[in-house]
């Protein structure tokens, strides 16, 4: 998989830009708040139709305009592919690939698959549960279109379910409805269970190689998925909470409640670890996040390192750049230091600027 070029109009900082990428190392180098992660999030959404900040279509259009526009060329085993993106203000963004329009934005997933590690990810493991349901849900969706149907469906479910719990004081004949809400809210929750168990099985069986490696031997690690319940007692579970859901008008059970822990050696370091081992443990996480993609799709993902160097000590970005093989990589970074002293190999360097981007080979 190879990105070839990417152009944007009126896309955050962006009134014009047109970018060719080689197939190897690219990078994007400027001080900050200059654009460069608005390529990478471009990328992205080119990816995955969706905003890795979690940005709205309205709040990337660049300000005072209407519309954005985002093409990208794709080289996918041998063929040619070209994304449209079209973002509105006020209407749902449109999509087109080889100028086929889109019924469904779902519909572009699985064409482009992407890696994005951004510093924030270094956290994944002692923030909220939230954050690791949404990189299980990111991953998943991009390889596994089942599991984003049934991923919206169930999130459907759960904001009726809630709507209707609240408008139960005023209308208390609602019950049997609710009865019909939680019987689809348990045929698609049973997926998402199932399929996540699947797929950290499928992570652990490469993370504890890379991570016992990155570690330097010391750690065997693991992760260990904590559903909020079983897929066969989810019923049962939301029988027996439903005057809780009622009372506080919100629903309580699910695998949108779901976490997964780490457990290095024995320890959970989401509660007992040292930052250091955290911060490894999200590495090893990333690796694994790109070696389950080759494994799955039997093609090289693109990865998006978003100024995640400068967090990285010296062992840890040896072992990242050393561990990228023939992968394309796409970096944004505020100088060159950190990889001319690793004598990293670099194919292509832009600078960025206050929203104008430079060739500099």
């Amino acid at each position: 998989m190879i990105i070839k070029s990417i152009k944007l109009e009126n896309f955050r900082n962006y009134e014009n830009l047109e970018l060719s990428f080689e197939k190897g190392t690219n990078i994007l180098y400027g001080d900050n708040a200059q654009g460069k992660t608005n390529v990478l999030e471009a990328v992205y959404l080119s990816a995955t139709t969706k905003s890795h900040k979690g940005s709205k279509d309205k709040e990337m259009i660049r300000f005072g305009q209407e519309e954005a526009h985002i093409r990208t060329n794709l080289d996918k085993e041998g063929m040619e592919y070209r994304v449209d993106m079209h973002l509105k203000k006020s209407k749902s963004k449109g999509i087109a690939v080889n100028g086929q329009y889109l019924k469904k934005a779902a519909q572009l997933l699985g064409l482009l698959n992407v890696v994005f590690f951004s510093p924030e990810d270094l956290s994944i493991i002692k923030n909220g549960p939230s954050e690791r349901r949404r990189f299980v849900d990111m991953e998943l969706c991009q390889i596994d279109k089942y599991y984003l149907y049934n991923l919206n469906q169930y999130n459907k479910i759960v904001n009726q379910r809630n709507k209707l719990l609240k408008d139960f004081y005023h209308n208390t004949d609602i019950s049997e409805t609710l009865h019909v809400w939680d019987m689809q809210l348990v045929t698609y929750g049973k997926q998402i269970i199932e399929r996540r168990k699947e797929f950290v099985d499928q992570l652990n069986e490469i993370i504890y190689g890379i991570h016992k490696n990155l570690s330097g031997d010391k750690e065997e690690l693991v992760i260990v998925y904590e559903p909020d319940t079983e897929a066969e007692n989810f019923e049962n579970a939301l029988r027996i909470s439903r005057e809780k859901d009622i009372k506080y008008k919100m629903t309580s059970v699910g695998p949108h409640r779901d976490d997964f822990s780490f457990v290095a050696n024995g320890v959970d370091i989401r509660k007992y670890g040292s930052q250091g081992q955290q911060r490894t443990a999200a590495l090893s996480l990333k690796l694994s996040e790109i070696e389950l993609v080759k494994k799955v799709t039997g093609d090289n993902p693109v990865l998006l390192l978003d100024d995640v160097l400068s967090e990285l000590d010296s062992n840890r970005q040896n072992y990242l750049l050393n561990n990228i093989g023939n992968i394309q990589t796409i970096i944004t970074c505020t100088g060159l230091d950190e990889f001319i002293n690793n004598r990293f190999s670099i194919d292509k360097i832009f600078k960025v600027t206050n929203g104008r981007i430079e060739s500099e080979n």
